[in-house]
């Protein structure tokens, strides 16, 4: 924490703990005077709902709204149809439980509340409510009224009292990895450091874009934020994404070349330490930059037949720097644009939006499969233990195990996390015992219920306003607010308490038990998942022959990327050099370059190429690890012979710097591809 930091951010967590408790005690309030069946369900939503960022409660307060009515309008749909026929009843609310977590994974974004909650509501309501049916109506209309109450406190005061904007959070971690990246452009243009130095600033700067780009989602509901700085937030994002590729791209090509060459080539040096302090000069007295630009262009020679190694990786390395000096421009016109609320759409960028990174996210189909999988199944033990013991109060039991699935699916080890939850829920039941047993009997007044509630509660909302203790305080809150179960007249009956929190607590165990066989598999798989689709999607990057598709390749494996970052121990030392070094992502985008060249190129050099291609496509797919096949190095070095003897100047270049891209990334440690075999063909 720094002195120099405003107020509300200093003290972030305590001010959010009041805010919150204070939106908990007015929904309660209010579901009391308007005699809701259940107002403890409202203060709990405050609790589930509230997010320290204005933008972020109000995204996952619309969000819970949306999911709650979808799940309220299922749950009058199946119960009263199915509740003479409880085993099919279960069923129904397993698979559809199931469907909605699965849609849930697949999504990945912050919509994606949407469906997880739809598909949980149906639990929280429809299984308490087998015994009454005919009121299932009415208890849906309640549960959306008491849910929706809750909200829409949560959001008033968010935005209202001393609220917190998405978009300086979001600037502020912009700021700070344009500079980090910055100083990784100059490490790299002078050779600096060693390359190990270098591939932890490049993991780091991967792993910050995932965590920026979750945090960017919030700036559309973010009703403090200025509409041009949402827009302008989102430019720099599409660079951010380029630049990684851009700049590990830079130091392959320089290590390539060599000290030798660079020595031979004193205007290139001279270049490189130029654009380096450029990029390192403030706003204020930074130059243009059209002379950088005319200096790389100077640099730049016309590749023919005759063109030697070396001449075409220096082409290579100079179209990168133009990169580079584009996307620098740009992050840095953009930034200024921001600061002072200037519409971006008037802004003279020069990086193109299609050369940029889609915002296209992985999906694994399997993974999603399986945890659905495991949630209704989790669902249908507590159903077939509830109804073949007869217990009344069994309810609570596959209501928690559907609760606890979905809220932890997306973890790596989810059964890890749901422990945990399972043992913040036994605190929480503890703590519910003596407030409902000791304390409330004694209370006949809202206000002293308030003072009482107090202390418990902003413990509770300071430990959620801290991101490592985000998700203790939440089990405590939420699983307080509904344990303790406030009503205008008190009627806490031990024995019936009892019952609830030991099915509560079964709930929660089962569900980890089936969690961890359905999802036994831990961060190292997943890990492995994502090595093994990033190669799929190099296979099908080289088989299709459109074009346009150079933005949406970039998004798809930055953010694949960005989760394989995370997971970064998990992998064998080959797929973690891949991974630093940006590999894959890097021969994807020469593909699609090399691609959209030959449209240019003669029918016997398409020919080459396309076989190339199909030689390429064949080898991801059953690539598990170690080098590529030499008879790839083989037809990659064919495709590089006929290109230079291409009739067509520009498709010719443009085919030469895709191919020693491809080159440069699958077999870095070949020789010098060499010219005299394009004798032999």
């Amino acid at each position: 924490m720094r002195a120099d930091e405003p107020f509300l951010v200093r003290h972030a967590d305590v001010i959010f703990a009041l805010k919150t408790f204070a939106a908990s005690m007015l929904a309660l309030v209010i579901a009391f005077a308007m005699d809701l069946p259940r107002p403890y369900w409202a203060m709990a939503t405050v609790y589930i709902t509230s997010q320290p960022l204005a933008g972020a409660t109000s995204s996952k307060a619309f969000f819970r709204v949306m999911g709650t009515l979808v799940g309220a309008t299922m749950t009058v749909a199946l119960v009263p149809n199915l509740v003479d026929a409880p085993e099919l009843l279960c069923l129904a609310i397993a698979l559809w439980v199931g469907l909605c977590l699965y849609l849930s994974l697949l999504d990945g974004t912050p919509r994606s509340y949407v469906f997880m909650l739809a598909g949980y509501t149906v639990a929280l309501i429809g299984f308490p409510s087998v015994s009454e049916p005919g009121a299932i109506f009415d208890t849906a209309v309640a549960r959306v009224e008491e849910i929706s109450l809750g909200i829409i406190c949560a959001s008033l005061v968010s935005t209202i009292v001393f609220p917190r904007s998405v978009a300086p959070a979001v600037a502020n971690r912009v700021d700070a990895w344009l500079s980090d990246a910055q100083r990784l452009s100059q490490a790299v243009l002078l050779r600096q450091g060693t390359s190990e130095t270098r591939r932890g600033r490049r993991l780091k700067l991967a792993t910050d874009i995932v965590e920026i780009d979750t945090l960017s989602t919030y700036l559309a509901y973010d009703r403090l934020t200025d509409r041009n700085a949402v827009t302008g937030l989102g430019e720099i994002r599409l660079r951010m994404l380029m630049l990684l590729p851009v700049i590990a791209s830079l130091e392959d090509r320089l290590a390539a070349l060599g000290e030798e060459a660079l020595r031979r080539q004193p205007e290139l040096k001279r270049l490189l330490e130029d654009l380096a302090q450029w990029i390192a000069s403030d706003v204020g007295v930074r130059q243009p930059a059209e002379p950088i630009r005319a200096m790389i262009a100077e640099r730049q020679a016309v590749l023919d037949d005759s063109a030697s190694w070396e001449r075409i990786i220096t082409t290579s390395l100079l179209l990168r720097l133009r990169e580079l000096v584009d996307l620098s421009h740009d992050c840095r016109v953009l930034s200024e644009a921001i600061a002072k609320s200037r519409n971006v759409s008037t802004l003279d960028l020069a990086f193109r939006s299609e050369a940029g990174a889609a915002p296209v996210r992985h999906r694994d189909r399997g993974l999603a499969l399986w945890s659905a999988a495991g949630a209704a199944t989790a669902i249908l033990i507590c159903c077939a233990f509830w109804i073949g013991t007869g217990w009344p109060d069994g309810a609570s039991a596959p209501m928690m195990a559907a609760v606890a699935c979905s809220f932890f699916a997306a973890q790596d080890e989810p059964a890890r996390f749901i422990r945990s939850f399972g043992l913040w829920s036994l605190v929480a039941i503890v703590v519910v015992a003596i407030y409902l047993f000791a304390l409330v009997p004694a209370i006949s007044h809202i206000e002293v219920l308030i003072v009482a509630l107090a202390p418990t509660f902003l413990l509770y909302g300071f430990l959620i306003g801290r991101p490592a203790t985000a998700g203790t305080g939440m089990a405590l809150a939420a699983n307080t607010a509904t344990l303790l179960a406030l009503q205008s007249t008190y009627s806490a009956d031990f024995a019936s308490y009892a019952n609830s929190a030991v099915a509560f607590f079964v709930g929660v165990v089962i569900a980890e038990l089936v969690t961890r066989i359905a999802r036994g598999v831990g961060a190292e798989w997943v890990a492995h998942r994502l090595v093994l689709s990033s190669w799929k999607t190099l296979a099908v990057a080289a088989e299709r022959r459109g074009k346009h598709d150079r933005a949406e390749f970039a998004g798809l494996m930055l953010h694949r990327l960005g989760l394989l970052v995370q997971r970064i121990a998990f992998l064998s030392e080959s797929d973690r050099h891949d991974a630093d070094s940006l590999v894959q992502l890097r021969i994807g985008i020469n593909i699609i370059d090399l691609r959209r060249a030959r449209y240019g190129l003669a029918a016997t050099t398409i020919a080459v190429i396309d076989d190339m291609l199909d030689q390429l496509a064949i080898a991801c797919r059953s690539h598990a690890g170690g080098g590529m096949p030499t008879e790839l190095l083989t037809s990659v070095d064919r495709a590089l012979a006929k290109a230079v003897t291409d009739p067509n100047d520009n498709a010719r270049e443009d085919a030469l710097i895709g191919l020693v891209g491809i080159r440069r990334g699958l077999f870095p440690d070949a020789p010098a591809y060499r010219l005299t075999i394009t004798h032999n063909f």
